[in-house]
């Protein structure tokens, strides 16, 4: 069984968004939120699969986990990031695109519209500079949503940074804003 691990923030409701940072190992997801003050991250967290086990199971892992927060969190929408390759890295590519197979399963099986972003997109977004480090991108989070210390690991930010690239691409519904 897939291990999730994650940590709740604040517990409002109105507008879910559900970022996602696509990953065979883990997959890190957040759970941002639409408010009158801005964004609020409710949960930030990580979807591992079990490296001993076959292709199958670990997809499936992935899959099952990410169903368990879209049933938890009840998001509108889902942003997942892009997969990119390099020609000195594409099995990762191919690994990627392993996990992101499950995770747009588990979006469509909830129907949640679902939006793909470039991993240069979100970085220019929030840092201004489409070629950023990890850690400009952490600081960046941390930043726009007041948080007292970087999120960790990487793919947690990542996935909060997707969701907020989401979270400033779309209009506010039922007067909040951006």
């Amino acid at each position: 069984m897939a291990m999730r691990q994650g940590n709740i923030l604040t517990t409002a409701s109105s507008q879910i968004y559900l970022g996602i940072d696509p990953g065979l190992n883990r997959t890190g997801y957040a759970i941002l939120e639409r408010s009158a003050r801005g964004p609020i991250l409710r949960e930030g967290g990580v979807i591992r699969s079990t490296a001993s086990l076959t292709l199958a199971e670990r997809v499936f892992e992935i899959g099952s986990g990410l169903r368990e927060v879209i049933a938890q969190y009840q998001p509108q929408a889902m942003a997942i990031e892009q997969i990119f390759s390099t020609s000195k890295h594409p099995k990762t590519a191919i690994l990627m695109a392993h996990a992101r197979g499950a995770i747009l399963f588990a979006a469509a099986d909830a129907q949640l519209p679902i939006m793909h972003y470039a991993a240069r997109q979100v970085k220019k977004l929030l840092t201004g500079s489409g070629a950023a480090t990890k850690e400009q991108v952490q600081r960046a989070v941390q930043r726009e949503l007041r948080l007292e210390k970087l999120l960790e690991p990487n793919d947690v930010a990542d996935a909060t940074g997707i969701a907020l690239c989401h979270y400033y691409s779309i209009p506010a519904v039922n007067g909040l804003s951006a």
